[in-house]
C-alpha cells in the first residue's frame, strides 16, 4: 500500500481531553500490594481488569514513572485489592510518594504471603505472567494464585475525577460548570 492510499496521519488526540472524556467511564479503585525484601509494598491503580478465565488471568496497568511497580515485579507475586466504598483514604495514601504506605494500615498476608489489606472488597493473589507496552503505562498480566471476596462489602468506585458516582455527579467544579 503506497503512503498516498494511507491517506493523512490520524490527528493528534488532546490528552487533557482523553482524560475528560474517559473520565466518564466508571472504575473501581485496586491498590497492588506486595512483600519486598525490605517490607510490605504497594500502590493506587484504577486501570485492572479481568482477563481470562482459562488460565485464571487478571490484567493491570501501572504508570511508566512509578518507583512502586519495579519493586513488586521484582518480588514477583502480588495481590490486588479491590478498595470498598468507605476506603477512599486508602486509595490516596497508596498514591503517595516518599511516604509510609502502610503507616496506620491494617493487613494480614495472602496465602502466597502478599499484603491484604483488611475490609476489601475482593482480593486477587497473583504472579507476574507477562508485560508489556503500553505507552505511558506498562501494561502487566497476572495469573491468578489464589483469590477472595465479601459480597456484604460495596466496591470504591471512580467516575470524573471523584469518588463515587453521586459526587462527581454533584460537584459542580468535577461536572467543568
Amino acid at each position: 500500500m503506497s503512503a498516498d492510499a494511507a491517506g493523512p496521519p490520524p490527528q493528534v488526540v488532546d490528552p487533557r481531553l482523553m482524560r475528560d472524556v474517559l473520565g466518564h467511564f466508571v472504575s473501581g479503585v485496586t491498590v497492588v500490594t506486595a512483600m519486598a525484601s525490605d517490607g510490605p509494598v504497594g500502590f493506587t491503580c484504577q486501570s485492572f481488569s479481568s482477563l481470562s478465565l482459562d488460565p485464571p488471568l487478571v490484567a493491570f496497568a501501572p504508570a511508566r514513572t512509578s518507583r512502586t511497580w519495579p519493586r513488586l515485579r521484582e518480588a514477583g507475586r502480588f495481590c490486588v485489592n479491590v478498595l470498598a466504598e468507605e476506603q477512599s483514604h486508602l486509595s490516596r495514601q497508596f498514591a503517595r510518594s516518599g511516604a509510609d504506605k502502610y503507616a496506620g494500615v491494617a493487613w494480614t498476608p495472602s496465602p502466597h504471603g502478599s499484603p491484604v489489606l483488611d475490609d476489601v472488597v475482593a482480593w486477587i493473589d497473583s504472579e507476574l505472567w507477562a508485560e508489556y507496552d503500553g505507552g505511558d503505562h506498562t501494561i502487566v498480566v497476572a495469573r491468578v494464585l489464589d483469590l477472595g471476596a465479601d459480597a456484604a462489602r460495596t466496591p470504591l468506585l471512580f467516575h470524573r475525577g471523584a469518588y463515587g458516582l453521586q459526587a462527581a455527579l454533584l460537584d459542580p467544579e468535577v461536572r467543568g460548570d
